[in-house]
């Protein structure tokens, strides 16, 4: 970790660290009661800023501030372990899940062997519903129950333990508590029956309600390593080898080298069916790139020198060398590996409600469970009836249900979102995203190509027009705006040649355009209002602009600084009018049109004239009368239309707005929206920039990818609230009746174990979503 040296007023220097985050991997957690106290046990560790516990996928995300990592994560681990639970890597996490004994994965023996062992218990059982009545031996009873009830159950005592010495309660405390009264309550029945006395026992009820929880346990875990899967593709599109080229100075041959030794600039070729090792340049060949897994585009994209490509998308038919650009966690695939991550390790604000129900759950139900046996007691029930209706009471109650309603549908909707080219920052855009009423779009980049190209060239009268475009390509040479492309575009292909030193002194004003020297002259190239602003006039072009304005064109104009005399400030003279063109992208009309059909309210914000924003909006099929379109706002006002959108009161919000745009100029729109969504469709810092300030990435730049967006959020809260219910429904439902006696130990551990499976099989139907059709 890299420390900086900080001094103090005496001279005395001392190093501080930068924050940091630490992932870790938590063993033993099986119920959202875990999840509060590995959190109460990690925020109390000195440096700890924040610490988020998951327990579907069974690991934590710890913020440190100020602290050394190494001896931080020494102390995490030790409060982890004091805590009752197991601190793991997240690689070891991986590994065991892997791990077999005799072909059979280990976390499944238990659930076999208790099998094994307790159904001889339930056979005399299935005897009775065919009317025939007999009973096993008391010692044989005790011989099959007791390894169940001390060896296979030795984890609910443990963690039960660990439970009452942190002064709080779990899942593994009741079933503890639970199956050792059934167990004690058959020893001591067997203990003082009359010799040749065949006494009723509850071992069996012991036995396999420690078998069915062994089991549901397994389920869930399966289940649970599922909604994981989605991280562990993108993690598998990583190569583990790459072929370098060789630079001609300390290597002579081609090499194969692992991807982790690659570096900027390298080279490497990468041959057909083989996967990108790194993000980078193609320098020679020609070929198409699967970026399926990256962006959810099934069509082939053609690649060739020039083009950018992406580690992990899968190389076509040509071989390629490939210039090194990003590596590590610098490249995209890590970005979205990372952003699925946070999305992931992420609380939705809805588990906030969980958490304080966990809280007091496990005392509730003791509680509940004591009042239950002093009930039947004095009912004047025999009191193994009341004890076993005690014990019904806390086998039934399943604080795991809770603990995973929310993650898991998380994970599954994040996961299958990230697979169609959406990825999801934080449960809490997720969560916020589905109240969305009213979507924003930037226009240029967004709704149309962004691509614009130079259509008319209007030279003021005795202004040569080859002149014109030479020196705007000057001027524009080093921007990386659309329309400046379009200019050095233009340039190019009427064969005139720029170098990059042609201009000097180029300054960009911001939502303006630019100015700066050529070949002695001072220029500036930017749109009317800035014209209008440095007083310069057009004469003859104002009418020719404001036609090709009506046309929808992007006007811009091109102008020089005239010397004043030593009265008068210098002046700006027109030189020639520019006007520009874009095209609509081909599903945008067909994306506004669904949108509108769901009643959201849609707007475009532009920083193009209104002439060419109407123009474009006509194509859209937006509606000027309504007001859905918002023409000439600079880059820094954005943000403030955003806030307007809202159409509210200071501290109040009537409507739910999302942001869509792509480029550096969105990025405070996209942050004052209530969902920012990011169009990523380049691999520019000026995407990287929007994707951070936005809670939604669109990998592709189809705009049909908001609604889908959109709809995920929705589907995936309606999940949550699905999985709430039934957890809550069922412990509401299922512990009364086992207090009234209506359920059986037996019949309340299968249906606690079964609890836990469901609403994780619930989350994982969202597997299946697609997104919505064109």
């Amino acid at each position: 970790m890299n420390t900086i040296t900080a001094t103090t007023d005496t001279g005395a220097s001392f190093p501080t660290y930068p924050p940091t985050r630490i992932d870790l991997g938590i063993g033993g957690m099986t119920c959202a009661s875990c999840v509060t106290r590995v959190e109460k046990a990690l925020r109390k560790q000195q440096g700890v800023s924040d610490a988020t516990v998951n327990l579907a996928t069974e690991s934590a995300r710890v913020t440190l501030i100020g602290v050394d990592e190494a001896e931080s994560l020494a102390r995490i681990k030790r409060a982890v372990r004091d805590a009752g639970y197991e601190p793991r890597t997240l690689e070891a996490m991986d590994e065991a899940d892997s791990e077999r004994v005799m072909g059979v994965p280990r976390d499944l023996l238990p659930v076999l062997i208790g099998v094994v062992l307790s159904a001889p218990l339930v056979l005399p059982m299935v005897g009775d519903l065919f009317g025939r009545h007999w009973m096993l031996p008391a010692w044989i009873q005790f011989l099959l129950a007791t390894p169940v009830q001390f060896v296979l159950g030795a984890r609910f005592y443990r963690a039960g333990w660990h439970a009452l010495k942190a002064r709080t309660g779990n899942m593994e405390l009741l079933v503890a508590i639970g199956t050792t009264a059934g167990w004690a309550l058959s020893t001591w029945l067997w203990w003082r029956a009359d010799a040749g006395e065949v006494p009723h026992l509850y071992y069996e009820a012991s036995a396999v309600v420690i078998t069915l929880v062994l089991l549901g346990k397994w389920l869930e875990a399966r289940a649970k390593r599922q909604t994981t899967t989605a991280i562990r593709a993108l993690h598998a599109l990583r190569p583990e080898r790459a072929h370098l080229l060789p630079d001609g100075v300390r290597r002579t041959e081609l090499a194969d080298v692992a991807v982790d030794e690659l570096l900027p600039d390298d080279v490497i070729r990468v041959l057909p069916g083989e996967r990108f090792a790194a993000d980078g340049t193609v320098v020679q060949g020609s070929t198409q790139a699967d970026e399926s897994m990256l962006t959810g585009e099934a069509m082939p994209v053609p690649k060739t020198v020039g083009d950018g490509v992406t580690g992990g998308s899968l190389n076509g038919e040509g071989a390629v060398d490939v210039r090194v650009r990003a590596i590590g966690a610098q490249s995209v695939l890590a970005h979205i590996i990372g952003l699925v991550q946070d999305a992931q390790a992420g609380k939705a604000p809805l588990q906030r409600m969980v958490d304080q129900v966990a809280a007091v759950f496990v005392p509730v139900v003791l509680g509940i469970a004591l009042i239950t046996l002093l009930g039947w007691l004095w009912t004047g029930a025999p009191t193994e009836e009341a004890l076993l209706h005690a014990v019904a009471v806390l086998v039934i109650a399943c604080p795991c249900a809770l603990g995973l309603a929310t993650p898991a549908a998380i994970m599954a909707g994040t996961g299958v979102a990230a697979k169609h080219g959406i990825l999801i920052k934080d449960a809490e855009a997720l969560e916020i995203a589905h109240k969305v009423d009213t979507v924003a779009f930037d226009k240029t980049g967004t709704l149309t190509e962004g691509h614009p190209r130079l259509l008319v060239i209007e030279a003021a009268e005795g202004v040569d027009e080859m002149a014109v475009l030479q020196v705007a390509a000057a001027l524009q040479a080093q921007s990386a705006h659309p329309l400046a492309r379009a200019v050095v575009e233009a340039a190019a292909s009427r064969g005139i040649e720029v170098s990059a030193d042609a201009a000097t002194d180029v300054q960009s004003v911001s939502g303006r355009g630019s100015q700066g020297h050529v070949k002695g002259a001072l220029l500036a190239l930017g749109s009317l209002r800035w014209m209008d602003e440095l007083g310069a006039q057009l004469g003859p072009l104002e009418e020719r602009a404001k036609a090709l304005q009506a046309e929808g064109a992007t006007v811009s104009v091109l102008a020089n600084q005239t010397p004043g005399n030593t009265a008068a400030a210098p002046t700006w003279s027109p030189l020639a009018l520019l006007a520009f063109g874009d095209e609509p992208k081909a599903d945008a009309a067909q994306a506004l049109a669904g949108l509108r059909a769901q009643g959201m309210r849609l707007f475009m914000v532009s920083g193009d004239n209104q002439g060419a924003a109407l123009a474009m909006a006509q194509r859209l099929g937006l509606h000027a009368e309504r007001d859905e379109v918002i023409a000439e706002v600079l880059p820094g006002d954005k943000a403030a239309v955003v806030r307007r959108l809202r159409g509210a009161p200071v501290g109040e919000r009537t409507h739910t707005v999302a942001m869509v745009g792509d480029g550096v100029n969105d990025a405070p729109a996209l942050a004052a929206a209530d969902v920012g969504m990011a169009m990523s469709h380049s691999q520019g810092a000026s995407a990287d920039v929007a994707m951070h300030a936005a809670g939604i990435t669109l990998m592709r730049g189809d705009p049909m990818l908001v609604a889908a967006a959109l709809d995920i959020s929705r589907r995936t809260v309606s999940k949550i609230r699905q999985n709430l219910f039934w957890a809550f429904a069922y412990n509401v439902a299922g512990i009364p009746l086992a207090a009234l006696g209506f359920l059986s130990p037996v019949v309340a551990g299968a249906a606690m174990a079964l609890s836990s499976v469901s609403v994780v099989s619930n989350a994982l139907l969202l597997k299946r979503w697609k997104p919505p059709q064109r």
